[in-house]
């Protein structure tokens, strides 16, 4: 159970926080952008707003 305690310390956790964050915005970022496809039809839809039937 120590390595539970390991959590409860800021100067821990604050690195491991930003490691989940960072991985978890590359990803999203790969998502977007991986596949020429996907970010064709990602850029298409930024007109959408502005489309008037």
């Amino acid at each position: 159970m120590e390595w539970l305690m390991w959590f409860t310390r800021f100067e821990n956790t604050k690195p491991l926080a930003l490691l989940i964050f960072f991985i978890t915005f590359c990803a999203i970022l790969f998502y977007v952008f991986g596949s020429k496809t996907r970010g064709e039809r990602l850029e298409s839809y930024k007109n959408m707003p502005l489309q008037d039937d």
